[in-house]
């Protein structure tokens, strides 16, 4: 297919929380990648990188209004809380659909390649409307962290749930696809299960993930365990279906040995003993609570989906297209930009 020959408008959206550390050099690595980008016309001149603020407590949010207010080049929001890595986001998403034609989203460690965007952008202009970032191997990964991997990945796919494997939220969309994605209205988000649904034409692009260069990982291993457990109720009701599966089979085997135990009766070689009574009863409790407790969180997420409560909250925006004039003028409140959403800090 001959690719588009109009260089098109891309932001690279930053989610952020408590990157003070890493957050300087990754953008002037994404600079001089995207000044590259323009100057051989890949991409259009009024593409962006936008930060997304997601309430961190550290000098973050100063860090991006001194770079917008420095490059052109550069955007940013905050959100007005913590609302977690999925919301960041998805808020870049939204804010950014109305002026880009392609949206990248890459974590601010960098440990995903920046320079694969490259190959997005051809495969966008080559028709393809989501364009997933994979990783074409796991070496920096400790022997524990490759084998939840693999065992998540498996586990989500015997339950019916579509996802890419190895692969995070580094991906490209179309505005087409964000604009798709905003009609799937869950507040329990789980965009790699997600944004699969969507039924666009893909594409695939390998590449291998760094090692940290500073500050601590965001995704800790109770919060990948979170994220799982939050996709796999996300996407799929088999867990429920396996406690029926389960509660018959149970079924089943309690006949057989109320039989058996008829049979001893009446041919009286009933033996009275505690050990398979007790065992039994702690078996069959400890699977009705584990049965109440799955049946539990899909009760928790249907009350907080019928709740229908915003996903975030933006407090501030950092206008992309202002110019260095007007966010200086911006910056000591003579002026206010006209800006969807947009509010000074001091209002």
């Amino acid at each position: 297919m001959t690719e588009n020959a109009v260089a098109p408008v891309l932001h690279i959206i930053l989610p952020c929380y408590n990157e003070e550390e890493v957050l300087p050099n990754s953008v002037d690595r994404l600079l001089a990648l995207l000044k590259e980008w323009i100057a051989s016309q890949l991409v259009d001149g009024e593409s962006r990188i936008v930060m997304v603020n997601d309430g961190s407590r550290d000098r973050t949010w100063e860090i991006i209004q001194s770079l917008w207010l420095s490059e052109p080049l550069c955007s940013g929001l905050t959100l007005s809380r913590n609302r977690g890595h999925q919301n960041a986001v998805l808020a870049g998403l939204f804010a950014s659909a109305p002026f880009a034609d392609c949206i990248v989203t890459i974590d601010a460690d960098l440990q995903d390649d920046p320079r694969v965007i490259a190959d997005m952008v051809h495969a966008f202009r080559n028709g393809a409307e989501i364009v997933y970032g994979v990783r074409s191997k796991r070496e920096t990964d400790s022997r524990f962290k490759r084998g939840t991997a693999r065992a998540f990945y498996r586990l989500m796919k015997s339950l019916g749930a579509e996802t890419i494997e190895d692969h995070a939220d580094f991906r490209l969309m179309s505005r087409r696809a964000v604009n798709a994605l905003g009609e799937f209205k869950e507040v329990n988000l789980f965009l790699r299960g997600l944004i699969p649904m969507l039924g666009f034409k893909t594409e695939i692009v390998y590449y291998e993930r760094a090692p940290r260069s500073a500050g601590e990982s965001k995704y800790p291993l109770k919060k990948m365990l979170a994220l799982a457990w939050n996709g796999i109720t996300g996407l799929s009701t088999r867990p429920i279906r396996l406690i029926t599966i389960l509660g018959f089979s149970i079924s089943l085997v309690s006949l057989g040995v109320m039989i058996y135990t008829l049979i001893r009766y009446a041919t009286g070689q009933t033996v009275v003993g505690w050990t398979s009574t007790t065992i039994s009863v702690w078996f069959i409790g400890g699977l009705i609570l584990m049965a109440l407790g799955i049946i539990g969180e899909y009760i928790g997420k249907i009350y907080l989906e019928t709740k229908a409560r915003p996903r975030y909250f933006i407090e501030t925006i950092l206008p992309p297209h202002a110019s260095l004039d007007e966010r200086r003028d911006w910056q000591t409140g003579k002026e206010q930009i006209p800006f969807p959403g947009f509010k000074p800090e001091s209002e």
